[in-house]
């Protein structure tokens, strides 16, 4: 029996999609042919404004912060996020933003310099490590932690011919393992009671809910899937007038640009660790 030949780019592409959103898929390519939806960050009128997706914001605004004094932004490059979390800290807080490229770390560095006044970027660690072996050196040190996973990426993927012509379902297979890997470590590293907001930009289940079925399965009973509130004092520095509609998933919520004006996509769920 002959063996079956492997779909390669954008069949198969095209193929996997299609099957996880039927009929939406086609509404959901051309929302990705949309200009993305832009909101300004400037903290003070002295620091330089930063430009990022409104589903960024919004994700960046639930991970709960009211009683955190050690914050934690795992993979934090380009800087978007961690400026949304730094703007939200408490006085007495302090914000570890970590990247694993050296080049992405160093924008990183850039964009808390320049966006952020020095009461607030003193108070900010950047750092160049791999964020799932962080665990074998630290477990349960923050209070509160964002990891917004590196991803399939999937409107970039439709975008570059480059990265479409060669994409295989093995891609999805690959992203999920450093995913799991990376959430793994970041549920060690947080502290009992302290909150985890786990995001991506993904659009497959594999790379969202399913990671968090993963998650539930390696810390039966420790881990609790909370109701996420966005911290609307965002809009004090942001041009942000309203949140991005946000569709319920399994465990979490997805924003999708074909019914949130372009923004998105971008998949978050809220963790909280608790107590054996």
């Amino acid at each position: 029996m002959a063996k079956k030949e492997k779909l390669i780019g954008e069949a198969a592409f095209e193929k996997y999609y299609s099957e996880v959103f039927n009929e939406r898929w086609e509404k959901l390519k051309e929302a990705f042919k949309k200009e993305n939806d832009y909101i300004t960050f400037q903290k003070t009128s002295s620091t330089k404004a930063y430009y990022l997706d409104s589903a960024s914001v919004t994700a960046a605004s639930m991970l709960p912060l009211e009683d955190a004094t050690d914050i934690l932004d795992l993979c934090a490059a380009p800087g978007g996020k961690t400026l949304i979390l730094a703007s939200r800290m408490n006085e007495d807080a302090h914000l570890s933003a970590n990247e694993r490229s050296p080049e992405r770390k160093h924008r990183l560095s850039t964009v808390v310099s320049e966006s952020l006044p020095e009461d607030i970027s003193s108070r900010i660690l950047t750092s160049c490590s791999d964020g799932a072996t962080w665990c074998k050196r630290q477990t349960e040190c923050f209070d509160a932690i964002l990891l917004d996973a590196p991803c399939s990426s999937e409107r970039h993927v439709i975008a570059d011919p480059k990265y479409l012509n060669v994409w295989t379902e093995n891609r999805v297979k690959t992203v999920a393992s450093e995913q799991w890997a990376l959430l793994s470590c970041a549920f060690r590293l947080l502290r009992p009671e302290g909150y985890l907001l786990y995001s991506t930009c993904a659009l497959c289940p594999k790379e969202n809910d399913e990671m968090i079925d993963r998650l539930l399965k390696k810390f039966p009973g420790q881990v609790s899937i909370e109701e996420p509130k966005a911290d609307s004092k965002v809009k004090d520095f942001t041009n942000l007038k309203v949140f991005p509609e946000a569709e319920k998933t399994g465990h979490g919520y997805h924003i999708l640009p074909d019914t949130s004006e372009g923004a998105g996509p971008i998949y978050f769920c809220l963790i909280k660790k608790t107590v054996v």
